[in-house]
This record gives C-alpha cells, structure tokens and sequence, in this order.
C-alpha cells in the first residue's frame, strides 16, 4: 500500500517505512506531523477520496539542500550577477498511513553530527605587573632631561671660554708680528743698496797669462 500526499508545493509518494525530505517543517526531531491525503492505493483498490485514512510522519532531523548557483547576465551592459541559495529542509519518516503502522525495528534515528573540540584561548598574563615598570621609568625620564640641560650649559661657558682666549691672545700678538716683519723688511731694503755698490766697486781680476815654455834642441 502507498499514498500521494501533499509535502508543500508538491505532490509526494509514499509507503510505511519511507523516509523522505520535505520544506522546512516547524517541529523538533522525534515529533510526528500528518500530511494531507490526495491518494491511497491498496493493492487493486483505489482510494481518491481518503479523507479517513491519515499519513503519519515522524521528523528525523533538519538539514539543509544542495547548494544551486544563479548567474544572470545580460549582454553589452557589463552586468553579472552571481547568487547561492541553499533550500532548508527537513527529513520525515513515514511511520503509519491508516491502519498500517511501521515496525518498531525499521524506525530511523537522526545521524550523531561529529562535534569539532575548540581550542582552548590562551591565557593572557595579568596587565598589572607590566605598568608599574612603566611609572617608574616615565618619572625617572624628565629627571634625567633636566639635569642634561644643566651639565651642557657649562661645558659650553668652558668651551665658549677656551676658544675666547686662543682669540684674544692671537690679537695682542699680531701688532708684535707686523712690528717684527715691517723692520725686518727695512733692514733688508737698507743692506741691499750697499751690497750693490760693493759690487759695482770691486773690479772683477784677471788671472795672470803663464809664460810659454821653452822645449831644448
């Protein structure tokens, strides 16, 4: 015996025992549902108005369809549309139609879903320990800068000191110099003229011609 019952949008056959996959069914799994009756056919009998007789199906579990990919696309307009839906479902058993009643070894059970172990998060160690370094180099810090100020400033009143000095010494001991070079300048320039004149003076000798040699015959 079998039955065609309503499941949604659509028309489904049906025997005791089967297990089938309908839209979404607002019920928990182990409930039972009845689906509207459009047929029943037992052996030569053929039932159309079966409004007696119910189909009992028992919810197994909820699941969801096959993915189906919807792309629309028109030409010359650069528009490309791509979509995925995956239908909710839920899986039924038929467990009686009238008076037929399925046996109690042929009953299915939902599937065991595998659950996945999470990781465990690390711990974090506590903040606290780490701030109060922190503090204490953030008030030791502007100490440091100030007393840096203090230690440049005087190497700086002894360096504008020493390079003062070499300065000042430089300028008294130029006059000294230019004194030094104009009367050595004068000295040279009066020896050069008495030079000259001892030059001009003192007549140049001759070395005297040696007598010729007299040779024996």
């Amino acid at each position: 015996m079998y039955a065609i019952v309503r499941a949604g949008g659509r028309q489904e056959k049906v025997a005791v025992g089967d297990l089938i996959s309908l839209d979404r069914v607002q019920a928990k799994p182990g409930e039972t549902v009845v689906l509207p009756t459009v047929l029943i056919v037992d052996g030569d009998k053929v039932n159309t108005d079966a409004k007696g007789v119910t189909v009992t199906a028992e919810v197994i579990d909820h699941n969801r369809g096959p993915k189906i990919e919807i792309l629309r696309y028109k030409n010359k307009t650069g528009y490309r549309r791509r979509q995925g839906h995956r239908a909710d479902l839920t899986d039924v058993q038929i467990i009686s139609i009238g008076s037929e009643k399925i046996a109690a070894g042929d009953k299915a059970t939902a599937k065991a879903k595998p659950v996945v172990a999470k990781k465990a998060a690390p711990v974090k160690a506590a903040p606290v320990a780490k701030t109060a370094p922190a503090a204490e180099a953030k008030e030791e810090k502007p100490v440091a800068k100030k007393s840096a100020p203090a230690a440049k400033a005087v190497s700086s009143d002894s360096d504008a000191k020493a390079t003062k000095a070499p300065a000042s010494a430089a300028k008294k001991a130029t006059p000294a110099a230019k004194k030094a070079a104009t009367s050595n300048s004068d000295a040279k320039a009066k020896k050069s003229p008495a030079s000259a004149a001892a030059k001009k003076a003192a007549p140049a000798k001759k070395a005297p011609a040696s007598a010729p040699k007299k040779t024996e015959k």
